[in-house]
Formats: structure tokens, C-alpha cells, sequence
């Protein structure tokens, strides 16, 4: 049975109530946990998200109704996590969730793709292509390399000042 389907019955068995399978389901999906934790915390924080998240999820586990909602449902707790630590740490929020939330609430969709794409054309264009083939063409990093001829960090790198000036457009 490959990993996959491994975590798939794990998720199934996990939802009976039975803590022993609980308990596989977690230990199953920590490597997952670390990677992304990897990814998104500062490294000083990486242990601590991964305990923490484990601990959310044992407690939460019951109010996933859907198991294939189970892996969006842990990445957002780990993203969640890692932004509360980094908060807690650098006593600063780069992504002010309130603020995003208050700014969609008063928002109609026609209002929000109109800011959207005024935000996409704002862009200097190597970043905009950037952005437009990671997010909308859904391509991955090293295949927008290969395509924009640029190493894959300075890839990730232009990705991440686009996704910035983008949300500063929107939020200013």
C-alpha cells in the first residue's frame, strides 16, 4: 500500500474514535507537517509548529467532515501556526488576517476581480508573468524557471516580491 492510501485509511480509521489509530494518522502525517512547517516558520519555530499543530489536530480531529478535506484542513492549521509564532516572535504581522478579511468583506466578486487584476497590471511585467503562471497556470517553480531562463531561487524570490507588491496594492 503506497503512502498515500496509507494516510487515506489511516484518516478513515482515525475517524472511528479509536485513539490508537489516532495515533498512527499523526505519525503519519509529521513529515508533511515538518516539510510545510519547513517552508512557512521562521527555523527557531519549526519544532515548536509541528508539536503544536499535532497537538490541534489530535484535539480538532472530529470536526473534519470530509477525509478529502483532511490534508487543505492540516496545511492551514501549519500556516496558522508558523504566522502566530512569527508574530510572537518578531512582535510583527506581515499578513494581517483581520485586515484581508475586513477588505474582501466589503468587496462584491465583480469589485474584487476588477482591484484584482488592476493589482496584476501594476506589476512590472517579469514579476506579473511570474505570479500569473505559478498562481493562475498553476506551474511549478522550476518549470517558470526553465520558462523565464532564472534560478530557482531567484524564481521563488521574484514570486514572493510579486505576491508582495500584489497584496500591498490591494491593501493600500
Amino acid at each position: 500500500m503506497e503512502l498515500g492510501e496509507q494516510k487515506l485509511a489511516a484518516i478513515e480509521a482515525a475517524r472511528t474514535g479509536d485513539p490508537a489509530e489516532l495515533e498512527r494518522l499523526l505519525r503519519l502525517c509529521q513529515p508533511d507537517i515538518r516539510r510545510y512547517a519547513q517552508r512557512n516558520c521562521l527555523i527557531s519555530d519549526v519544532d515548536d509548529a509541528v508539536q503544536e499543530v499535532l497537538l490541534i489536530i489530535a484535539r480538532k480531529f472530529s470536526s473534519v467532515r470530509a477525509v478529502a478535506a483532511f490534508s487543505g484542513w492540516m496545511f492551514s492549521i501549519v500556516r496558522r501556526e508558523c504566522r502566530r509564532l512569527g508574530r510572537k516572535a518578531l512582535h510583527f504581522d506581515p499578513y494581517n488576517e483581520e485586515e484581508v478579511d475586513r477588505w474582501i468583506g466589503s468587496r462584491d466578486n465583480d469589485a474584487l476581480r476588477r482591484e484584482l487584476a488592476d493589482a496584476l497590471e501594476s506589476l512590472p511585467a517579469d514579476y506579473r508573468d511570474v505570479l500569473i503562471s505559478r498562481d493562475f497556470e498553476e506551474l511549478t517553480i522550476v518549470e517558470i524557471a526553465q520558462r523565464i531562463g532564472a534560478s530557482v531561487p531567484a524564481t521563488k524570490s521574484r514570486l514572493h516580491r510579486a505576491r508582495t507588491m500584489a497584496r500591498e496594492y490591494l491593501l493600500s
